[in-house]
């Protein structure tokens, strides 16, 4: 018994290995169709503002590729717990934390810069802020 739940385990580690696999590259040959779309295009602000979003695009789905090889890692290590493979984790799993963490950093940072730049071409207002009355100071009064 225990050894087919152990054959088990391996075939669902391959599978999720499989999956990883299939979004990274899935995301790297999107990736690449985007950046020979933006070939085409005029260098400047659009252009570099593209190109951040296709990064940002492939960067996503990378980290969610990584959290699937994670998963499997946490697979195999209940598979085979010795003190190696346990110590090998952690150091996998801290690795693939940090490298989330700094992918989250630079997400965020394009969404505000994204937000900041929305921001001035609406002159300065947020998104959903009424429109302005005919005085210029307000919403007219009902």
């Amino acid at each position: 018994m225990e050894e087919m739940v152990l054959r088990v385990i391996g075939w669902v580690v391959l599978a999720v290995e499989v999956v990883a696999a299939l979004i990274v590259a899935g995301a790297a040959a999107e990736g690449a169709w985007r950046v020979l779309a933006l070939l085409r295009r005029r260098a400047g602000a659009a252009r570099d503002a593209a190109k951040q979003a296709v990064r940002l695009h492939l960067a996503r789905w990378l980290m969610v590729a990584l959290e699937f090889t994670l998963a499997a890692d946490i697979l195999r290590t209940v598979v085979a717990p010795s003190w190696d493979d346990i110590g090998q984790l952690a150091a996998i799993a801290t690795l693939r934390t940090v490298l989330n963490l700094f992918l989250e950093r630079e997400i965020a940072q394009a969404g505000r810069k994204e937000a900041a730049l929305e921001m001035t071409a609406r002159g300065g207002k947020p998104a959903g802020d009424p429109v302005d009355g005919p005085t210029g100071g307000g919403p007219t009064p009902a």
